[in-house]
């Protein structure tokens, strides 16, 4: 049975979608079964996985509105070696389109279930806000899990996440914990970066991931080829970070 992450920050720009195809690789590579699941109406997770988001014909919005079913638009990444339900702009309209749906907040959940006995990780690339599109994501995840970079609102940004996440388990998913917080862009030598860190570790404890994600420059530049970077360039500082996560969430889950 797979087991479900919504990697989710409401603050842009910290690392979301490029953890959530770099993971989903990484753990391919590995030997895994993986569904990645673009919720961001942006769709850059399913740009970074080779798919061109502007051929779409159907997305995760149609699946949502309950005009599709998961076979029919599911896609699978050459370059990650995963299956991907994909996004495009479609995605936008669901906040709308759902408000006054019964069950909205579980469209995702509903769906997935008929497939995650096929996966052992599905992992979901929220959007940069706490919307319906994320309350769906929430629900159906089994744990949460947060990159964040090392900066002066970080703290409060995840306290503000916290919040949400334990409302989500009072009234939508009794099950949902945080998995882990991710520190992403990390530059070791900033002394911000050093005291941000340690306040992390200071309230989240053994939460805070082993693993660090750094600053570089192979991670950005993968996106615009269209592959994870443990395919753009496996030797990399950003490849060999992200191996080393999916080998320390490995082991927590089997833990």
């Amino acid at each position: 049975m797979a087991r479900v992450f919504a990697i989710t920050n409401q603050k842009g720009g910290v690392g979301k979608t490029t953890t959530a195809v770099n993971l989903a690789a990484s753990f391919a590579d590995m030997g895994r079964r993986v569904l990645l699941v673009d919720l961001d109406p942006q769709g850059n997770a399913t740009m970074g996985c080779g798919i061109n988001k502007r051929d779409l014909r159907s997305s995760v919005y149609h699946l949502l509105l309950g005009q599709k079913t998961i076979p029919e638009i599911l896609c699978y990444s050459e370059a990650g070696r995963f299956d991907v339900l994909p996004a495009n702009r479609d995605l936008a309209g669901a906040e709308v389109e759902l408000v006054d749906q019964v069950g909205r907040e579980i469209r995702l959940k509903t769906a997935l279930a008929e497939v995650i006995p096929n996966y052992d990780y599905v992992l979901i690339d929220c959007p940069p806000a706490l919307n319906l599109l994320a309350v769906n994501a929430l629900t159906a995840a089994d744990a949460v899990m947060i990159p964040m970079q090392c900066e002066y609102y970080a703290l409060e940004g995840v306290s503000d996440l916290v919040n949400t996440i334990k409302k989500i388990r009072a009234n939508l998913n009794p099950r949902l914990e945080i998995e882990g917080l991710l520190r992403t862009m990390y530059d070791p030598r900033s002394t911000l970066a050093q005291q941000v860190s340690d306040q992390l570790k200071s309230h989240f404890a053994k939460k805070v991931y082993d693993t660090v994600i750094p600053r570089n420059i192979r991670l950005a530049e993968a996106p615009s080829y269209g592959q994870p970077v443990l395919v753009y360039d496996q030797n990399s500082k950003g490849a060999q970070a992200y191996l080393a996560l999916a080998r320390e969430v490995l082991e927590r889950t089997a833990s």
